[in-house]
């Protein structure tokens, strides 16, 4: 798999019956290993690695409506209240970063309401904080550390 922006980390993969498949360690399976889920199963290892997030606060695949449509979100992570504070987009490396990415991720916002966006192609990150009582955002220079996470929710 091509080389992400992320440390290096040690996957189990292995050859299915489909093809190549990786274990994301959030679902607790084995799933296919495509170049979105490499970015993800990445990113994932980095919050809980780098950025010492818990995974037991990291939900794939989230189901919500948006606009009376059924979505998936690529990940969501909560706060130590189970609400939900962050949503990652994952895109594959060779998908550019672009103001229709962050009007997707916003779209799902409308219904979540989180303070923190995250986009990702695994070369490029970009991390929003949204202050909603001053109707503000602002991007961050890097992902945050689950202390400044819990913080800026004030838990």
């Amino acid at each position: 798999m091509i080389l992400l922006n992320f440390p290096e980390v040690s996957f189990r993969i292995r050859d299915g019956l489909k093809g190549t498949e990786i274990f994301d360690i959030i679902r607790k399976k084995f799933v296919a290993l495509t170049d979105e889920e490499w970015v993800r199963q990445n990113c994932i290892a980095h919050l809980i690695n780098q950025k010492l997030y818990p995974a037991s606060l990291i939900s794939v695949e989230k189901a919500l409506k948006v606009n009376g449509l059924n979505k998936r979100t690529d990940v969501v992570v909560f706060a130590n209240d189970m609400k939900p504070r962050m949503i990652i987009e994952c895109k594959a490396p060779h998908i550019p970063i672009t103001n229709e990415v962050f009007s997707q991720i916003a779209r799902y916002n409308m219904t979540l309401k989180v303070n923190y966006l995250l986009v990702t192609n695994g070369i490029e990150h970009y991390c929003c904080w949204i202050d909603f009582e001053n109707e503000k955002f602002s991007f961050l220079e890097s992902i945050p550390d689950y202390i400044e996470f819990l913080l800026e929710n004030g838990k």
